[in-house]
Order: structure tokens, then C-alpha cells, then sequence
């Protein structure tokens, strides 16, 4: 830059100094970031742990002032997560397949994509809202069967687009060789695209059953709550993200140590999905 004209010059020394300060402001957003959110962690860990009990995990939930756990809560909250699971996610695959195997060339499948990412980024209260008002005030009382549909309409959403994104990842050499071989379209899709986009779609389902593992608002207005183990679907069914959140509003020390219990018990099982999502997703991979 030394034989370099001053005009030369003034603009490399401007964009160094925007560089440098583009550079910084970066550097301080990560940082500002990684502060609160260490901050969180630590905070959730140290009162966590100190909740952790076998008593957190065999017995129900309490009365003011008594001895109880989470037991109640934490079944309830696998038995509506695994029920969601089980409604959203064929059908968020068979739509997916829709889009990536038979709609590339119709109009339907741009419009559905378009609808798919609204209900992917909407509220889950709305969804919670939506269910309430088709299911639980027609049926005229709360159950675990309208938490698992609330809870199914986030997991169909992010399913049809895993689906749809890894089977458009197939290349179409393989579909050409099993149509050239005599397979069936069907078949075709069962044998050759599942088998090769199946670590990618099971990597999308875990990603879905870790987003509605720390949903509230759909289940405050579908299963809402109750403090007794219960092992019926139709009946209003305890959950961990809604006690979690009673708990921690409440006056009671007891109750509140209970709520940094859950809350520790719902971060290790959303932090062991993701890893294992990651884990499969590095599979596919290499």
C-alpha cells in the first residue's frame, strides 16, 4: 500500500476499521450470548442437581408442605409425548413423501410447503387454542389424549419437512435404476429412498420429540393438570412442563425445589435427544 494513491489508501484504512469493528460487535455478540446463557445453565445445574432425589422420581406430586416427586408428572409427559409422536409423525411422513416423490411438478406442493413452515414457526398456544376449541370444549373436559394431539400438530409440521428435505436430497440416479430394474413406484420409495434418507427422517422425528419433551402452553389448555398417578388418556393428566410451571409460580420452598428438579429432568432428556439426532445425523453422513 505504499505506492498506493491517498484516495487508495483513505478507502483501505475505512474498511479495516469496519472490518475490525464488524469483527468486534461479533465477537461481543457471542460472547453477551454464551454470558446469559452459561449463566442459565450454571443456575439451572446447581439448584437442579440439588433437587435430584430418588423420591423425585417415584413418588407424585404433593400437597403444600408434604414429600412428594415428580412420578405422576414425568409419566404423563412420556405417555402424551410418545402418543403425539405416534399421531404426528406417519402422518408428517407420508406428507413429506407427497412433496418430495409425486408433487414436484403441480402447484399443490409449493402452496403446502408454504402452509408447512407457517404452522412450523406459529405459537404452540395457538396450536393448544386450536385443539382446545375443536376437542376438549366439544368433549366437555381436559385429557391426556388432547395434550398428545396438541402435541402432535408441532411434531407433524417438522416431520414433513425433514422428510420432504432428505428424500429431495436422494439423488434420482437411484429411483431411475429400481423403475429400470421393474420396481414398483411404492417399492421404489419403501426400498430405495426410505432406506436412503432413513437417518436424516429419524434424525427429524427426535428433533420433534425434543420440542414438544418442554411445550407448555399447548398442554396448559388440553391436558391442563392433576395430582394423582393416572394411567387413563381421556382423564386431565399431569405433565412436567405444566407443573414445572405451577410449582415455580407457588410460595412453597418445597414446591419450588421440586420445580428445579424437573426443570433439570426436562434439560437432560432434551440435551440426550439432540445428541442422539446429532449422532445419526453424522451417520448419514459419512
Amino acid at each position: 500500500m505504499r505506492h498506493a494513491t491517498p484516495e487508495i489508501q483513505r478507502i483501505y484504512r475505512r474498511r479495516q476499521m469496519a472490518n475490525r469493528f464488524h469483527l468486534f460487535m461479533s465477537f461481543f455478540g457471542m460472547v453477551f450470548g454464551l454470558f446469559w446463557l452459561g449463566w442459565i445453565l450454571w443456575t439451572l445445574l446447581v439448584n437442579g442437581f440439588e433437587a435430584l432425589s430418588w423420591s423425585l422420581l417415584t413418588k407424585p406430586t404433593p400437597a403444600p408442605g408434604g414429600e412428594g416427586g415428580l412420578a405422576n408428572a414425568i409419566l404423563g409427559s412420556v405417555m402424551m409425548a410418545g402418543l403425539g409422536t405416534l399421531i404426528g409423525t406417519p402422518v408428517g411422513i407420508l406428507a413429506g413423501t407427497y412433496l418430495a416423490e409425486f408433487g414436484r411438478r403441480g402447484w399443490l406442493a409449493p402452496v403446502t410447503r408454504f402452509v408447512n413452515d407457517i404452522l412450523l414457526s406459529a405459537p404452540s398456544i395457538v396450536l393448544g387454542l386450536f385443539v382446545y376449541t375443536v376437542f376438549v370444549a366439544r368433549m366437555h373436559h381436559f385429557s391426556g389424549l388432547a395434550g398428545a394431539l396438541a402435541l402432535s400438530l408441532i411434531v407433524i409440521p417438522v416431520v414433513v419437512r425433514t422428510t420432504d428435505d432428505m428424500l429431495r436430497l436422494v439423488p434420482d440416479s437411484l429411483r431411475e435404476a429400481a423403475i429400470a430394474l421393474g420396481a414398483p413406484r411404492w417399492k421404489m420409495i419403501v426400498l430405495v429412498a426410505y432406506r436412503a434418507a432413513r437417518s436424516g427422517i429419524a434424525t427429524g422425528i427426535l428433533l420433534a420429540v425434543a420440542r414438544i419433551s418442554g411445550e407448555t402452553a399447548p398442554l396448559l389448555f388440553t391436558a391442563l393438570n392433576n395430582q394423582f398417578t393416572t394411567w387413563d388418556i381421556n382423564a386431565p393428566m399431569a405433565n412436567l412442563p405444566v407443573v414445572i410451571f405451577q410449582f415455580a409460580m407457588s410460595p412453597y420452598d418445597d414446591w419450588h425445589k421440586l420445580a428445579w428438579g424437573g426443570a433439570i429432568l426436562v434439560t437432560l432428556s432434551v440435551l440426550g435427544i439432540n445428541v442422539a439426532a446429532r449422532l445419526l445425523f453424522r451417520q448419514k453422513n459419512s
